[in-house]
């Protein structure tokens, strides 16, 4: 799914403006591409880590990481007291997670879970300063109800595709975008979360707990 929210033009003009990112990342990005695998952009990388540096977000875990892109992103704004909690249930994928992870110089930040993200979230101990959500999207409603709870106070929900395609906007039957659907009208009509969509790539959410 190519997922452009703004002109195509626009979009390629936000990618030029990024610098180059260090030979790991743009390995891993080559990769993505050519073996279709679902990673975040670099654009939504860089504001992950944005949002980390302003929030001081510590304590984090993502809910689908693939080959561990943006878990890199995360354990380096983090910093050397971070902790980044990887998901996947793909053993290939975690396998090539692990090398990139350390090739990054960020393995003493990552904690390593296999097997399905909601399972691996529900059975970590304590709060988290933000989640990050990017994983199955029909899974999106039920991930909101379990990641709530284990958000402190004042912390983050960061959740990617949530336009998915502007497919959101039309009347549709694909699973994926009934389920989105159904996740961002959750999100305004909660009261414990104040959530914010931005048209960023394939559309962004930012909700922070109140």
């Amino acid at each position: 799914m190519a997922n452009f929210i703004t002109e195509k033009s626009v979009e390629q003009y936000l990618y030029d403006l990024l610098p180059r990112r260090d030979a790991v990342l743009t390995e891993m990005e080559d990769r993505a591409k050519r073996e279709h695998i679902p990673i975040i952009k670099p654009v939504v990388g860089r504001f992950l880590e944005l949002l980390v540096q302003i929030s001081g977000a510590r304590r984090i875990f993502e809910m689908g990481s693939a080959i561990g892109y943006s878990t890199i992103w995360l354990a380096r704004a983090a910093g050397p007291r971070g902790e980044v909690h990887y998901t996947d249930i793909d053993p290939e994928r975690i396998r090539l997670a692990k090398e990139y992870i350390r090739r990054a110089g960020v393995a003493r930040r990552v904690r390593m879970h296999e097997g399905d993200a909601a399972k691996s979230l529900a059975a970590t101990k304590g709060t988290f300063d933000m989640i990050f959500c990017d994983a199955d999207k029909t899974g999106y409603p039920a991930a909101l109800k379990l990641a709530v709870p284990k958000l402190k106070r004042g912390g983050l929900l960061i959740t990617d595709n949530v336009l998915w395609g502007g497919e959101v906007a039309a009347k549709t039957s694909d699973p994926d975008g009934l389920a989105i659907q159904k996740f961002n009208r959750q999100l305004y009509s909660t009261k414990v979360l104040y959530p914010v969509i931005l048209p960023l790539r394939d559309g962004v959410a930012i909700c922070r707990k109140r």
